[in-house]
């Protein structure tokens, strides 16, 4: 018996129907001006504490401002920046992250990034993390944090 052979268009419609079933977080969230990109987040155990990156654009003309996050996995959800303090970095809340028109804020480990405090469940690679953002001017937008590997520097790249 003969074995058919992938075509070049077979392939791509192969590699379409592939690529077709990834979630949502691959391609990022838009509310009013602002688009948010590559949210991720890194596995971490229950009843601890995790945190959520993402990329956050103004396309806009007028500045926003991140006001604050929820999530439904979450005793409690903060924005935090990393302080030095001497010769240690400490981690501490802030009130909001500005975004001026044209500007890109990127939230990542060592830098501004959303806390998740008192984990209901477990944060498990592969997994996912429903992020609800509460902008000053935009309004809300829900994101999908996929969970990389517990000691990921950035999200993975499909």
């Amino acid at each position: 018996m003969r074995t058919p052979t992938m075509t070049p268009t077979r392939r791509a419609l192969l590699a379409l129907a592939l690529l077709a079933p990834l979630p949502a977080f691959a391609h990022g969230a838009t509310v009013g001006d602002i688009a948010v990109t590559q949210p991720w987040s890194r596995a971490a155990g229950a009843n601890g504490t995790g945190a959520g990156f993402l990329t956050i654009r103004n396309g806009g003309s007028q500045p926003d401002r991140l006001l604050s996050a929820a999530s439904p996995i979450a005793r409690s959800v903060e924005l935090h920046s990393h302080v030095r303090e001497g010769d240690v970095m400490r981690m501490r809340p802030v009130e909001g992250i500005p975004l001026p028109p044209g500007a890109t804020v990127t939230l990542q480990p060592g830098g501004l990034h959303v806390m998740l405090i008192g984990l209901k469940e477990p944060l498990s690679q592969g997994g996912e993390v429903p992020l609800t953002l509460r902008f000053e001017r935009a309004g809300e937008v829900q994101v999908m944090l996929h969970v990389g590997a517990a000691g990921a520097r950035g999200p993975m790249h499909h």
